[in-house]
């Protein structure tokens, strides 16, 4: 039952996809979202929605703590495609602002497992640094520990050979499994997770329901599209080739190489199955299958 009504709340990362039905969430259990971006027609649809749009910058310390002012709650993600030591200083100055303003909640969509010890990739290594900062902090907090995204997919590195090859191509291994998770499902449990200050402190690794390897995903999406398709196990450089495409040369390197490691240690893949049985009690979300998600975006994989 959501005791906590009207709560006013700052929401970073929603004109990106992983935290883009968080204000709609907010909204529909009657809280008021505000959306941080730096350009407000980013957000448009959102202030269509009921929000209030804020304009600022992750990296602009002075302009969080006058935004932070006010709210209840900060509901937080982080963008990861900058350079760690950005991306570390904008998780800083959000987890700085907030406690300056006296948050009584922040919950932290981390775009990601934090890995267990440090795996030597600064842009995967600093999420257990803005962990420990944030834990150090004292600031009332949840953490949500996502996944691999079901969105993934929608890139160019899946989509377009389902609908033009009917091949389900990721760069994973045939045999790992992975619960894939929907960012509404995610958006979903981070708002129930702002109406429950009395769990801060949780700190909980959130998947989808299902474990699929490769072979079982193609399953997925030929249930989800109506059609025969197979798993593509896509070579990592492959992989990182695309990113280079899209984001310039050099920019798969590092994702290449955390594939390519899956792909030559099995014993040291990452486990991608959480049990949330315990976090479905405290949250309790409907979780959307692979399936179901297929189907909802067939137009991103048919011709």
């Amino acid at each position: 039952m959501n005791t906590n009504k009207n709560l006013k709340v700052l929401v970073y990362g929603a004109t990106g996809s992983q935290a883009r039905a968080v204000p709609a969430h907010l909204l529909q259990r009657g809280h008021q979202p505000y959306v941080l971006t730096r350009t407000a027609n980013k957000a448009a649809q959102h202030a269509e929605a009921g929000a209030i749009v804020v304009e600022g910058d992750m990296a602009d310390g002075n302009r969080l703590r006058q935004l932070s002012e006010g709210m209840d709650a900060v509901s937080l993600l982080i963008p990861f495609f900058a350079n760690p030591a950005e991306v570390f200083n904008y998780g800083k100055q959000a987890i700085d602002a907030a406690k300056v303003a006296g948050i009584k909640l922040l919950v932290w969509n981390t775009s990601g497992v934090i890995p267990p010890v440090r795996t030597g990739n600064p842009a995967i290594d600093v999420r257990i640094d803005i962990c420990d900062y944030l834990q150090q902090s004292g600031l009332p907090h949840i953490i949500l520990q996502p996944s691999a995204y079901l969105e993934n997919l929608l890139g160019p590195w899946t989509a377009p050979f389902v609908a033009n090859e009917n091949r389900v191509a990721y760069p994973a291994p045939s045999d790992m499994s992975v619960s894939w998770i929907a960012s509404n499902d995610v958006s979903a449990l981070v708002v129930a997770a702002l109406e429950r200050p009395e769990l801060a402190g949780a700190n909980w690794p959130i998947s989808g329901l299902e474990n699929p390897d490769g072979p079982a995903l193609a399953q997925a999406f030929s249930k989800g599209l109506g059609r025969t398709l197979t798993y593509y196990a896509m070579p990592p450089q492959d992989f990182g080739g695309i990113l280079d495409q899209l984001f310039g040369p050099g920019a798969g390197a590092a994702a290449a190489s955390e594939y390519q490691r899956m792909w030559d240690f099995p014993e040291q893949r990452p486990t991608f199955k959480a049990n949330m049985q315990p976090v479905l009690e405290k949250l309790p979300v409907k979780m959307t299958s692979i399936s179901e998600w297929v189907a909802q975006h067939k137009a991103a994989f048919s011709v």
